[in-house]
This record gives C-alpha cells, sequence and structure tokens, in this order.
C-alpha cells in the first residue's frame, strides 16, 4: 500500500483521486503517522457487506434485547414530565 502525506493530498488531491478510482490503496500520514487509509468505494462498500448480518438475525438480536429491558417511563406523559422538570 503505497502512502501520501497530508500536505500531499491537499497539494494534489486529483492526482491521489485518479490513483484510488485506478484501484490503489493509499495510506495518508501526518507527521509520519498513518491517519486514514484511502481505497476505491467499491472496496470499501464489500468489506462493509461482509460485516453485515441478515436483517432478521439483526431483528432477533433487537427483540431479545427490548424483552429484557423495562421502560424508564410507563408512557409518553410522564416522559414529557420528565424531560420539563429536568431544567
Amino acid at each position: 500500500m503505497n502512502t501520501v502525506t497530508a500536505k500531499q493530498l491537499k497539494q494534489k488531491t486529483g492526482e491521489v483521486i485518479k490513483k484510488v478510482r485506478a484501484g490503489e490503496k493509499l495510506t495518508v500520514t501526518y507527521r509520519g503517522k498513518p491517519v486514514a487509509v484511502i481505497v476505491p468505494a467499491a472496496m470499501e462498500e464489500e468489506n462493509a457487506l461482509k460485516e453485515l448480518r441478515s436483517f432478521d438475525e439483526a431483528w432477533k438480536d433487537i427483540e431479545k434485547t427490548l424483552k429484557r429491558t423495562e421502560p424508564e417511563f410507563k408512557g409518553w406523559g410522564e416522559a414529557t414530565r420528565w424531560v420539563r422538570n429536568r431544567t
């Protein structure tokens, strides 16, 4: 993976974008330390999609969590009174 400094990124944004569009991954450094990675959008989307669970699986977890918790307020009226009395 190639590197580009923050200064180079600022001065040569067009060239950096061309490299990324061509499929190259770039590490951005600031004062010699890596601070970001620029990758083509298609690669990032693929990686993000790999980490996602199916909707059904995620929804089951949400329902399980909701069943384990008790609401803090009995209704919207009680919640509204609480918010208004916080001052």
